[in-house]
């Protein structure tokens, strides 16, 4: 797929299979890509292999360890997934270790970039504190069962790439999630396209006839670009080994 190749880690006794591209060079940085609910398509496996011709080590997590088998199940997995918020964490973070644990990875900064379900994952992770440079989320739901409190600290810096037409987060959920942020003076950035629709990064979205999931191909150039300037200035080329 898009020439990655699997990798297998785990989450205590649960096998994971992940994907890695690889820079043709010594990498500047590495990345996590936390796909969407249905776990890796092309068009997320198209992103990684992106990433990795822009100088990154790339792994894209795989959240559930078994394949869904249509939708009601990919629903299922994800709702048992995210029950407990402490067990769905310990899931993020075992691809963050194991990106981590990958020779090319030794003493590279690692960041983490999600679509969809993979959007409202890196807000998670950062939620639970973990010292990454910087989480993007694309499409993702921003509120949590278990927000940020005074005291929290968020290390990576953030860039939220949002549709203001996506039903799954109206506008109330956006301002609470600034709202959040600033309570415990984290560094985000929050881009919002005006007439963007969930999924709107994937072309496959209108294949769905779902009402909230469209693909919208200014919203997808202007946050791809939006977040490439973004790794750009946190990975910066000249300090690439």
């Amino acid at each position: 797929m898009n020439g990655l190749q699997t990798h297998t880690y785990r989450d205590g006794t649960t096998a994971l299979t992940g994907w890695v591209a690889r820079p043709d060079g010594q990498p500047r940085g590495a990345i996590v890509v936390y796909p969407t609910i249905a776990n890796i398509g092309e068009c997320v496996a198209g992103r990684a292999a992106l990433l990795a011709q822009a100088g990154f080590l790339v792994l894209v997590a795989d959240f559930y360890g078994a394949a869904p088998e249509d939708s009601l199940d990919i629903h299922e997995q994800a709702r048992e997934l995210r029950a407990d918020t402490a067990i769905y964490r310990r899931r993020l973070v075992a691809a963050i270790e194991a990106t981590q644990a990958l020779p090319e990875a030794d003493g590279l900064p690692v960041g983490a970039i999600g679509f969809c379900m993979g959007g409202q994952a890196v807000l998670e992770i950062a939620r639970e504190g973990v010292n990454l440079a910087a989480v993007i989320s694309l499409h993702g739901v921003l509120d949590s069962t278990s927000p940020a409190k005074q005291g929290d600290t968020i290390h990576p810096r953030i860039l939220i790439c949002h549709g203001d037409k996506d039903p799954l987060v109206p506008r109330e959920q956006v301002f609470g999630f600034m709202q959040e942020m600033d309570a415990v003076d984290a560094d985000w950035h929050l881009h919002i396209y005006s007439k963007a629709k969930h999924g709107f990064t994937d072309p496959a979205s209108d294949l769905r006839q779902l009402d909230a999931v469209a693909y919208d191909a200014s919203a997808d150039r202007q946050s791809w670009a939006a977040t490439l300037n973004f790794l750009d200035e946190i990975f910066p080329l000249e300090k690439a080994v």
